[in-house]
């Protein structure tokens, strides 16, 4: 997440049209895939399962008709113990507490600098002990902590009253997404592949950490997740019928990739993971044999075959471990399938859905896209194109874009379809992807409209229901904003 492609290519989709295209059927029996809810004329989508987005005179949040929100959490408030909230919030997992209160565990994805009013983790805890790396370093006379990332854990009572918030890990680097576990952790993942030394580091870093978000004494003495492998993590999900673990990495020469952790303990529980695994990538195929790359299909419904293979040195003590498999500078190397922005990824339905953000040649893909969604399928074996959004033009792109491109982190929708967060160069939606596969805007950054284009608003991040499916939380990373919104979900279903 911290390298979009705002910073790498202009696009625009002024007078072109977009078309999102996708085979949902397996999250609701009976459905079939159909063309996108957009219009073709300018640009803009149709109104689609929610209705016109509503202009929010608090200039904050656009919703549709029926829908409201309320602000949680501000970067920089105070918290309960006189420290200040971290900044540059990320992925989020939500879980069910005692009288029907809620506990979520939010990501901070700062790395080696933070911004003025987004303190580093290490500065927002009162004990040492929850600090993972507590390296610093001297820049121009001032002292400065080598990782700054980790998580918040914030409480809301049944009424969805704020009723504790505290930093629950520190000392990490660029906490990205993650994903929650099936005995109700949070696993969140650094998306970095910094080692010892590096601008002060005292440990190693690119690993997968667990967090309690019920018992804060389990996330003393932060221990790394070792078999889960060490690199530029995004997100992680846990198959809860096998234990297995599926990884997305967001990096670049060469691309990223997917992987498989098939633990030692695969019973489920808190720390079963730290008893180590064996690490794997993805080798799907075509009828033409192995893919090296999923950024050239372009239809909804295709199927790939899925196959793994081992990843020989899953801590990159010597070589990345992507770089271990073939690319350019290692053309020998056993083929793993990649794509430019592997990013979020959600369990749902027998399935892990991964998100693809976004593909140009100009980045080494060998095709163009705006977006994707896979769904891996561990029982059959497959990797399925649920959801394209193809490429939508070259130059441009303002802040009133509301064409979605660049879908990020990703869940299930318990109505059924998915909810996907943007990462845009333009405006900044939540987008609804129906059964059927038409994509609607279930929100937008009104402060993306409303700011000067000299100030860095930034991606929607960490969109996720509450346990009782009531309420939908999401935030924006820059300046970081956690929504609560509630409304008509079950309408996305409604018949086009």
């Amino acid at each position: 997440m911290t390298l979009t492609r705002r910073n790498l290519l202009g696009r625009s989709a002024v007078g072109a049209g977009l078309a999102a295209t996708g085979n949902l059927a397996a999250l609701i029996a009976g459905t079939s895939a159909s063309a996108s809810a957009f219009a073709t004329g300018n640009g803009s989508p149709t109104a689609g399962a929610y209705g016109e987005l509503i202009t929010d005179p608090a200039g904050l949040l656009d919703l549709p008709p029926g829908f409201s929100y309320t602000v949680v959490s501000r970067v920089g408030e105070t918290m309960p113990n006189g420290k200040r909230l971290p900044g540059r919030f990320d992925g989020t997992g939500t879980f069910s507490g005692p009288d029907k209160s809620i506990f979520m565990v939010r990501n901070h994805e700062q790395g080696a600098t933070a911004t003025a009013i987004g303190a580093p983790t290490q500065d927002a805890v009162t004990d040492p002990a929850f600090i993972y790396d507590a390296g610093t370093r001297v820049v121009n006379g001032a002292t400065l902590y080598a990782a700054n990332g980790g998580t918040s854990t914030v409480v809301l009572d049944k009424h969805g009253r704020k009723t504790d918030e505290y930093v629950s890990l520190a000392g990490t680097f660029n906490n990205c997404a993650g994903g929650v576990t099936p005995w109700n952790t949070w696993l969140t993942c650094e998306e970095t592949e910094v080692k010892v030394g590096a601008n002060g580091a005292l440990k190693d870093h690119g690993f997968v950490f667990e967090v309690d978000p019920f018992d804060p004494q389990n996330n003393r003495n932060p221990f790394p997740l070792a078999g889960l492998g060490r690199f530029a993590h995004e997100a992680a999900v846990i198959d809860p019928r096998t234990g297995e673990v599926y990884l997305t990495e967001d990096a670049s020469n060469p691309h990223g990739l997917l992987y498989k952790c098939v633990p030692n303990n695969p019973n489920p529980g808190y720390g079963n993971l730290r008893a180590g695994g064996s690490l794997f990538a993805l080798q799907a195929r075509d009828g033409n044999g192995p893919v090296a790359g999923l950024s050239v299909y372009r239809v909804g419904g295709t199927v790939l075959q899925g196959g793994w293979v081992a990843v020989n040195d899953p801590l990159a003590a010597v070589t990345s471990t992507r770089k271990q498999f073939r690319h350019a500078a290692n053309p020998s190397a056993p083929v793993a399938t990649r794509s430019r922005k592997l990013e979020g990824a959600w369990f749902g339905n027998g399935k892990a859905y991964i998100v693809c953000s976004y593909a140009s040649p100009s980045d080494g893909s060998g095709g163009r896209h705006d977006g994707q969604v896979w769904a891996l399928d561990p029982q059959a074996g497959t990797l399925t194109l649920e959801v394209y959004f193809p490429y939508a033009g070259p130059a441009g792109g303002g802040a009133e874009d509301s064409v979605p491109d660049q879908p990020d982190n990703i869940t299930v929708s318990p109505y059924g379809g998915l909810i996907l967060a943007e990462d845009s160069e333009g405006g900044q939606n939540i987008l609804a992807v129906a059964p059927d596969g038409s994509t609607s805007l279930l929100a937008r950054n009104r402060r993306d409209i409303v700011t000067p284009a000299s100030e860095d608003i930034s991606e929607f991040v960490g969109v996720v229901f509450s346990p009782d499916a009531k309420t939908l939380f999401f935030s924006t990373q820059e300046p970081g904003i956690t929504y609560a919104v509630t409304g008509p979900f079950a309408r996305v279903n409604r018949a086009k």
